[in-house]
């Protein structure tokens, strides 16, 4: 597929607009008949069939607890497509050959609709490749190294002063290939992305906080909200950002190795806080001192960086939870029991979170923790006040924040990310505190 194709956005612009556009006008085409009793019929029973079973499938898919939370569109969407696919399929019957024509093209946009409808309710893929799991990144041909210059003497953004001709934004590039992280343990990651901030693109770059961000499951290690937000950042403090790598907690989309080196997944524990880490010292401008490296995470991610955080103080200065689960596996523990610890209770609960905070009580002075929440993502609200009070008791520096008008989907990060980092920014000496 050629690399314009898989760049396209689907979430919203004239491509999911155009299908929508071409979907409405066929199943217009195709209730424009000559109304007989036995047609009329059989059409509101397709329909309404299609429409009650689409929303019916997502109602039992949120009863059961495998979609936590719904965005609000999302029964509209597979109750509409399937109503309409009822309706195409049943147009193929008892009809002309055109009009047979048309049902068979309407079925394919009818699919591709609801497919995109669906996606865009979620707007976590946002172009033709993320869906399809294609990335469309630039491939890192090189990397800078290690900073050339020495580290700041205070904060840098009392010091820094941005050259001349210095980018607007930051650079992403999928590390692949010979600069690809390896993985010293068994574990098999899908592979990993950085973002390079303005001030990491210029001569003479001055040693940059480290920032380590996992997305949520199921889902990819996709860069772009990140990027997003850091160049959003960026642009408010003189080019200033941290480096980010992007890395992939899961292994694939369905897998949840529960944040822990295990026989099922291998070390991914080990990847994330021992082959990244030192990947990051010997390839990138990142400053040596802890204290600016930040563990994050969305959702499964989040749970996986709170983790970390407290069971490596002298790695990680600082974690960031967007919207994250309070323990790994917290949506599906009994899985994660089987999978990952064999059963054995006792081990899950000793690498939760709050078991890790507990152990290294003292050990979190100067470190952040804050945790995003979004104000429409009810069953999280709960769940971020709680691991909240556990940071705070260890003796983290926490905040919790109730993001408004967000969910547990795109807007989660999209509004979430600048809000944390935005809290975070002073305290890594990249923007002066808040007033």
């Amino acid at each position: 597929m050629p690399p314009w194709l898989l760049k396209t956005a689907i979430v919203d612009g004239p491509f999911p607009l155009t299908v929508w556009g071409a979907t409405a006008i066929l199943i217009g085409v195709l209730l424009v008949r000559r109304p007989t009793r036995r047609w009329v019929l059989t059409a509101l029973i397709a329909l309404l069939g299609g429409a009650v079973a689409g929303a019916g499938t997502v109602l039992v898919l949120r009863l059961s607890g495998v979609l936590v939370t719904l965005p609000p569109w999302l029964a509209f969407w597979a109750g509409a497509g399937l109503g309409f696919l009822g309706l195409a399929i049943v147009s193929l019957w008892d009809s002309r050959a055109w009009r047979k024509v048309v049902a068979a093209f309407a079925i394919v946009m009818v699919l591709l609709s609801t497919t995109l409808g669906v996606n865009a309710q979620f707007g976590i893929d946002r172009t033709i490749g993320d869906l399809i799991g294609e990335s469309t990144l630039d491939k890192a041909e090189s990397l800078p190294g290690p900073a050339s210059s020495p580290a700041a003497s205070g904060p840098l953004y009392k010091s820094w002063q941005p050259p001349a001709g210095m980018p607007a934004k930051g650079r992403v590039m999928e590390l692949d290939n010979a600069e690809a992280i390896p993985s010293s343990a068994g574990f098999v990651p899908r592979n990993a992305s950085v973002y390079l901030p303005p001030a990491a693109l210029v001569g003479g770059a001055p040693p940059l906080p480290l920032v380590v961000h996992m997305m949520g499951k199921p889902g990819a290690p996709g860069p772009q909200f990140m990027q997003e937000a850091m160049d959003q950042l960026a642009a408010e403090n003189k080019g200033l950002a941290p480096i980010v790598i992007v890395a992939d907690q899961l292994g694939s989309e369905d897998n949840n190795p529960a944040c822990v080196d295990s026989a099922a997944f291998g070390g991914v524990s080990t990847y994330f806080n021992k082959d990244i880490p030192a990947y990051a010292l010997a390839k990138l401008p990142v400053t040596a001192d802890h204290r600016d490296w930040t563990i994050s995470g969305y959702s499964n991610g989040g749970a996986c960086a709170f983790a970390w955080g407290a069971e490596h103080p002298e790695i990680w200065g600082n974690v960031v939870s967007i919207s994250g689960e309070d323990y790994q596996g917290s949506e599906e523990p009994d899985q994660v029991l089987a999978q990952i610890f064999g059963g054995d209770q006792a081990a899950y609960d000793a690498a939760k979170p709050a078991a890790a905070a507990a152990r290294n009580k003292g050990r979190f002075a100067g470190h952040v923790a804050i945790f995003t929440v979004g104000s429409n993502d009810p069953p999280y609200i709960p769940r971020a006040e709680a691991s909240a009070a556990v940071a705070r008791e260890a003796g983290f520096d926490t905040t919790k924040i109730v993001v408004p008008d967000a969910d547990h989907v795109a807007t989660a990060l999209q509004k979430g990310l600048p809000e944390a980092y935005r809290v975070l920014f002073p305290h890594l000496g990249l923007a002066p505190p808040a007033p």
